[in-house]
């Protein structure tokens, strides 16, 4: 049908008095021409019209993947290939009686093509991760990592379909070459494969997610996971900076992650005050009178005033040996006074883990260590709540005769000094 069309277009050049080369070269020139007009003609209806009817009909619908599509330049990237088609159809018209000339054509053609649709695929990728992100199964199972994979495999495989184009060889040729660099592509590749390896690990144990907060002092890093890829997750520190932590190590290193204390409702407070051993005695009357009239403690007080006096009375003659009674201590007193003080404490959670309780002595006192839960778990919130508790506590303690422990300073031998 074309050598008919040819035929009968140079019939009609012959009319003019055209003949041999001139008849070739006229032809090949107008024919040039006509199918520019064409590919132009195709490049305006695709970006003009189509795209412009597809982004009406994006706007007008309600579903939000299709707009995630259009804001990936997916529909964009389809319209290139318009002017392509036509070039490509066209060029054994156009070089009929130049079969190099129409095949080198036919090929740059197909590179043009051949790289719209690795692009347009990579777009298209873009455009799945991003609907997939605006379910709720993408919070605990993000998918960037087998997208760049996926991504990797594109290239590949484009980049062999562009080189059989360029040296003129099978695909299959390329392919079955491969075998023979494997080992090489494995050191290549090395990390991309451990990495890969890592995230579906990670994915599928749900040890992390994009939004968790975890530490790795490792790799010096402390925030918020931004992005878990093939090869790296980022990490935002709480001062901004941006951690990189290769993937395979979230799982051949040990990291915390603090997602479980978000899910929780609570957040630890552990923290101790040292008290200075030698303030520690018994209670006397005046000091027991002093502490009956504080509202946390007064009908502790009172209670065990009464249990101490029925016990003690209970020794007849041994009670006479102030060591053979019992008595209450200031020591005792104050931890009492920390439980119902935080007991009271609307910001404390008491149905989670609640100790006030010693821990050995050191050369440095005796520590009591409160490990109780805060009901809010905002970072500024919580440090107010565990300073507020602690300026409280540190200002009280003189009430209890109770002293903190604390090194001598230059204060303390300028004053020793004074004297």
């Amino acid at each position: 049908m074309i050598e008919i069309l040819i035929s009968l277009y140079d019939n009609w050049l012959k009319g003019f008095g055209l003949e041999g080369n001139e008849l070739i070269w006229t032809r090949m020139i107008i024919l040039l021409a006509l199918v520019g007009l064409l590919a132009w003609i195709a490049d305006f209806v695709s970006k003009k019209v189509f795209l412009t009817t597809i982004k009406r009909l994006v706007r007008k619908s309600r579903t939000i993947w299709d707009d995630i599509l259009l804001d990936k330049n997916v529909f964009g990237r389809i319209a290139h290939f318009a002017p392509a088609i036509v070039i490509y159809a066209m060029a054994g018209v156009i070089f009929i009686d130049f079969p190099g000339s129409a095949k080198v054509v036919k090929s740059g053609a197909s590179l043009y093509m051949i790289i719209i649709l690795i692009v347009l695929l990579n777009s298209f990728l873009d455009g799945v991760k991003g609907i997939y992100e605006t379910t709720k199964i993408a919070e605990n199972r993000p998918i960037t990592g087998y997208i760049q994979l996926i991504k990797i495999i594109i290239y590949i495989f484009g980049g062999t379909i562009i080189l059989s184009i360029l040296l003129n060889k099978s695909p299959v040729y390329f392919i079955t070459g491969l075998g023979a660099f494997a080992a090489v592509l494995l050191l290549i590749f090395k990390d991309t494969i451990m990495g890969f390896v890592a995230s579906i690990q990670l994915s599928a144990n749900h040890m992390v997610k994009p939004g968790d907060w975890v530490s790795m002092p490792s790799f010096e890093a402390d925030g918020i996971v931004l992005e878990i890829s093939l090869n790296t997750v980022k990490v935002q520190n709480w001062d901004k900076t941006i951690a990189t932590i290769p993937t395979y190590a979230m799982v051949s290193d040990s990291f915390n992650n603090w997602k479980g204390m978000e899910e929780s409702g609570g957040r630890r407070i552990k923290r101790a005050l040292w008290i200075d051993m030698k303030s520690i005695d018994f209670c006397d009357d005046e000091m027991l009178d002093r502490f009956e009239k504080i509202k946390y403690i007064s009908e502790y007080i009172k209670e065990m005033r009464q249990r101490v006096k029925t016990e003690n009375e209970d020794l007849k003659d041994d009670g006479k040996v102030k060591a053979n009674t019992r008595r209450l201590t200031n020591i005792g007193t104050f931890r009492i006074y920390i439980e119902m003080f935080l007991k009271a404490h609307p910001q404390i959670h008491n149905d989670m883990t609640f100790l006030v309780r010693q821990l050995q002595p050191t050369e440095k006192g005796l520590p009591i260590e409160i490990y109780v839960f805060s009901n809010d778990q905002r970072w500024p919130e919580y440090e107010a709540i565990q300073a507020d508790i602690f300026d409280h506590l540190l200002a009280i303690i003189d009430e209890f005769d109770l002293r903190i422990f604390q090194n001598p300073s230059g204060h303390d031998f300028q004053q020793v000094l004074s004297r």
